[in-house]
């Protein structure tokens, strides 16, 4: 993969260490499997950012970078690749994964009307919330192996293209 094309998108380390928020992490930012751009760290990151962006609980930002700490993959793309769900795509992914989850279940999906009150919060989340939550395991789980899979496939293509371009260049030469 272009490693330079992303690098000018990502922060740099040095940046992502010097934010207020993240000092209680500590040393934890020290490690360099954290930054790498690598078929490794890349692929890991965008199965993890993947996989939470579906998640339908507050806070993913947060799990993106435990789950990145954990793995030992790039944080700043694991982090990035969040905001899949934004307050744009949100309404379609949750209504899709929630209907996912309600096959899965072999549950009929329940008709309901989104209400912005505290009541409704309570009632309603109450009927969809397993299968919201199941069909955003199973949702999260597809599309991160996807992405893990179609990133490592990508950087290998990518790097067979070089070698032949380097074979080339070297014969031509000679």
């Amino acid at each position: 993969m272009p490693k330079s094309i992303i690098r000018r998108w990502l922060p740099s380390p040095e940046e992502i260490r010097a934010k207020n928020g993240l000092k209680f992490l500590g040393t934890l930012l020290h490690d360099p499997n954290l930054f790498h751009l690598n078929r490794h760290s890349v692929s890991v990151a965008f199965a993890v950012g993947v996989f939470t962006s579906f998640l339908p609980l507050p806070g993913q930002m947060i799990i993106a970078t435990l789950l990145a700490l954990w793995l030992r993959c790039n944080l700043p793309l694991s982090v990035i690749l969040v905001w899949i769900s934004n307050p744009v795509t949100l309404p379609a992914i949750f209504y899709s994964t929630y209907k996912l989850g309600s096959w899965a279940l072999g549950t009929p999906p329940v008709d309901f009307s989104i209400e912005l009150s505290w009541e409704w919060l309570t009632t309603e989340v109450e009927k969809i919330w397993i299968p919201l939550f199941v069909g955003s395991l199973l949702a999260g789980a597809f599309f991160a192996a996807l992405a893990y899979f179609a990133i490592r496939a990508l950087w290998r293509w990518h790097v067979v293209k070089r070698w032949k371009l380097r074979l080339e260049r070297r014969s031509a030469i000679s």
